[in-house]
């Protein structure tokens, strides 16, 4: 056995919890206060086990816990789980549970738990488990602080995949006996963390309260976390400048304004507390609906895109051009490659033209040779002048374009259960490897109507397919980054989604508010050593 906790990550424990009190000895933390933080759009439901939408994660982290937790450099450090073993073949993994935990409603934590959770719930309903997850067989339980997770195959990506966002430890009692989908805490959650649910008022807030009996001595320094609702960007920068509201993430303030904000004395704009993620912005083409179905057409339409402009016009500057389906921030661990169709070329426009002539899309007297309707997902402003931007281009291609703009919980029966549509923006996370974010937006198994965030594309590539499964088994770094390129390459040539941008978000914050962005997943962690300065 290969005995992880050991000094090894103790050791990284101590180092990461050490260097935080050193960095933070001039400042003692307070106890108190609340945290009035915004959240844009409101989630659609709380159930983070079912769904990946993104605001859901800034408030039911603080709610969750996960196994493990992560330091910035994405190793793992002691979450629920206190220690843990990888055996030597790489097959099993074994976790020493810390003891004493209660969930919110007074009940025991225990291995039980970590056994419903991934095999009942997780690997059932969580739109990224079925990949995640793919090789994990069985969850044992020899006795209640001691859970071992027995693989079909070596899984090294999964070690990164125990957090709070990505897989949510809830109540076997709570759910056993229930559909998860429907389960009565939904969207009133119990769990481990440092907050307890108190209400959701809807079109409003989220209140959560600190838990006094959370597991972490001493811990939270907060009273309360406030999680407000409000659609309009203008007020919500205006919310800050005002300090009616102290805390933004995930571009939640339009860029153009986090840019001013930033200049003023008691406000921080960082691009830090994301790197665990990796935001890619896309369009979804739906490969079932004409003429998007024609891969020529789909191709056009990436020479079309002006991925610089995006970035420069739209979102000021944060982020730079996706080149493929897997980021460049993988290159220094092989598995990013340039070694694609590159759309970005001088005589992109004649090149767009010349495939919807080879299509079969001549222009008529209007100069149009088709419309479409084109999804924009309802995160913003920013996404709308997205849209616009889309349009236009398209138009001068021949392309008319109609945006169709809707509510969060409508976009996502459109498109995820309905597939109702042409062409989407959106993003998805690629997370600290391909088998944990990508894997799902082209594995055919990932076609799942009514899950979100998944393969709505209905892409099917048996090639690709096969290709990811080695990949996700592959030890031999080398081997794997051949398999991942050979996948780059295929998919930047039938182009089932077009990557624009490998996103920067921001996160926007009064001065006063301390040690929110903590770990590589900001403000997607527990916040449970966020304070205020009074």
């Amino acid at each position: 056995m290969i005995r992880r906790k050991c000094l090894g990550l103790a050791a990284t424990f101590a180092f990461g919890l050490f260097g935080w009190i050193g960095a933070a000895a001039a400042q003692t933390p307070e106890s108190g206060g609340t945290l009035i933080m915004v959240v844009q759009p409101e989630p659609p439901t709380l159930a983070s086990y079912l769904s990946t939408s993104g605001p859901i994660g800034q408030v039911t982290t603080k709610i969750y816990d996960g196994l493990l937790e992560y330091d910035f450099d994405l190793k793992p450090i002691p979450g629920l789980a206190e220690t843990w073993d990888i055996s030597d073949d790489g097959k099993t993994i074994t976790f020493h549970l810390q003891k004493g935990v209660k969930f919110h409603d007074g009940s025991d934590f225990t291995s039980a738990d970590v056994q419903y959770t991934f095999m009942d719930v997780l690997k059932k309903v969580h739109p990224r488990a079925s990949s995640s997850f793919k090789e994990l067989t069985a969850v044992e339980t020899p006795d209640p602080y001691t859970a071992v997770f027995k693989l079909a195959n070596p899984a090294p990506y999964m070690i990164r995949a125990f957090s709070g966002y990505e897989s949510p430890i809830v109540s076997k009692p709570l759910f056993e006996g229930t559909d998860a989908r429907q389960n009565p805490t939904a969207n009133a959650p119990i769990g481990t963390g440092p907050f307890k649910f108190v209400e959701w008022k809807k079109g409003q807030y989220v209140r959560l309260d600190k838990n006094e009996n959370y597991w972490k001595k001493g811990l939270p320094y907060l009273d309360r976390i406030v999680a407000r609702f409000i659609p309009d960007a203008a007020t919500r920068a205006a919310a800050l400048e005002n300090q009616e509201v102290q805390f933004a993430a995930f571009n939640a303030v339009p860029n153009v304004d986090a840019k001013r904000l930033n200049a003023i004395n008691g406000i921080t704009v960082t691009t830090e507390g994301y790197s665990m993620i990796n935001p890619m912005m896309l369009l979804e083409m739906n490969t079932k609906s004409a003429p998007i179905d024609n891969v020529k057409v789909r191709q056009a339409i990436s020479y079309a895109i002006d991925r610089q402009f995006i970035i420069d016009n739209i979102f000021y500057g944060y982020g730079k051009p996706a080149t493929g389906s897997i980021s460049s921030n993988f290159a220094s661990v092989w598995l990013y490659s340039d070694e694609v169709r590159d759309y970005a070329v001088a005589d992109r426009i004649e090149k767009a033209n010349a495939l919807l002539d080879e299509a079969g899309f001549p222009r008529g007297e209007d100069g149009v040779r088709f419309e479409i309707v084109h999804d924009i997902i309802a995160y913003g402003e920013d996404w709308q002048r997205l849209g616009e931007y889309i349009k236009q281009t398209l138009g001068d291609i021949g392309i008319a374009v109609t945006l169709r703009y809707e509510d969060v919980p409508t976009w996502l029966k459109r498109v995820f259960t309905d597939y109702d549509f042409q062409v989407n923006s959106n993003f998805f996370y690629q997370l600290a490897d391909p088998v944990l974010g990508m894997h799902r937006q082209y594995l055919s198994e990932q076609i799942k109507q009514g899950t979100v965030f998944v393969n709505s594309s209905r892409y099917s590539n048996p090639e690709v397919d096969d290709l990811m499964h080695k990949g996700a088994q592959e030890i031999n770094p080398m081997t794997r980054s051949d398999i991942y390129t050979k996948i780059q390459q295929i998919l930047a040539e039938d182009l089932p989604v077009i990557p624009l941008v490998e996103m920067e978000f921001t996160t926007v914050y009064l001065d006063k508010v301390k040690d929110t962005i903590v770990s590589p997943l900001g403000a997607y962690s527990s916040f449970d050593r966020a304070w205020i300065e009074q």
